[in-house]
């Protein structure tokens, strides 16, 4: 605690990402599907600030309206406080504010950024010494997505897509994003996935139990070639979110044939990731998009997993 008297609080900042490459396998028995994912973490971010509170409590503020979020005990980061909580024996609770900059059920994984940040704030405001290796199998407990926002960088994610194995970059990748004001479900994403290859099973190739991430893409990535990995993109929920939301087929059109590389939804969608040259060509993008009435974001990537940006002091 500081010499002002304040209550101890501690900041953690997690990013987004992007799934460069997402292969998912069969409909398995209990009701998953195994996938592989190649994850590329990008600059934009959540931040946690976590201070003690006799109970567990969520806010939110930042450039993203989040005001139909849960706030009771459904809300991934109260659950991630809660999971650390109970397996150390911490007694009381923590007081979450949560400023949001990466969309809302938009494929970019913010609530399992906010997951993450907050399984590291609160690991530090409690003392309770997990630390980012103890706090993993915890991460994996909460999503699939959750591992990764608390590593970042590249990664091949499989399994459920929570089984890290790092993958090099060289980067900088510079990537515009553009958003919907609709959200789209991932299970109502993966279920049209389903529907989808049943509908057509007599035209597709039959779809493999387990999945691998491309090697296309993997190298793409490792040499730093954009136009390598424009090439490589690929995300087989992309047919399920294009027909529940046709609409972004257009906006995949205009980016494509407005200087992008190539385009892709971005996981369970319906944010679309458009991968460009460099950052000149990515803010031209983004003009073009402005002048269209679509909002669009910058960013590039690999940037860092979940860090911590001000602590006890």
């Amino acid at each position: 605690m500081g010499s002002t008297g304040e209550s101890p609080r501690v900041a953690v900042r997690a990013p987004g990402k992007i799934n460069v490459c997402f292969r998912v396998g069969a409909l398995q028995e209990d009701g998953y599907h195994d996938v592989a994912s190649l994850y590329l973490a990008v600059s934009l971010f959540e931040e946690v600030t976590a201070t003690p509170a006799e109970d567990f409590s969520v806010r939110f503020t930042g450039s993203v309206d989040a005001s139909g979020l849960a706030v009771d005990d459904s809300n991934l980061a109260l659950r991630a406080a809660r999971l650390l909580a109970g397996r150390t024996g911490h007694e009381g609770g923590v007081a979450l504010t949560i400023e949001k900059h990466v969309p809302i059920a938009g494929g970019m994984g913010g609530g399992s950024a906010d997951a993450a940040a907050t399984l590291l704030a609160c690991d530090e405001l409690w003392g309770t010494g997990f630390g980012r290796a103890g706090l993993a199998p915890l991460a994996a407990e909460l999503g699939a997505d959750v591992p990764f926002a608390l590593e970042g960088g590249t990664a091949v994610g499989t399994g459920r897509g929570d089984e890290l194995s790092p993958a090099l970059a060289k980067g900088p990748f510079h990537w515009v994003l553009a958003l919907s004001d609709e959200g789209l479900s991932t299970p109502v994403v993966y279920g049209e996935l389903d529907r989808h290859r049943a509908e057509h099973a007599a035209v597709l190739p039959p779809v493999p139990e387990t999945v691998r991430v491309d090697a296309p893409a993997l190298q793409a990535m490792r040499g730093g070639d954009p136009a390598a990995l424009a090439e490589a993109l690929h995300n087989d929920l992309q047919v399920a979110a294009l027909r529940l939301a046709p609409a972004l087929g257009e906006v995949l059109e205009l980016g494509e044939t407005s200087g992008a590389l190539a385009g892709i939804v971005s996981g369970s969608g319906p944010t679309l990731a458009f991968l460009a040259a460099d950052a000149a060509a990515a803010a031209a993008l983004r003009g073009v998009f402005a002048r269209e009435g679509i909002r669009a974001l910058t960013a590039t990537g690999p940037v860092p997993g979940a860090r911590l940006i001000s602590g006890l002091g």
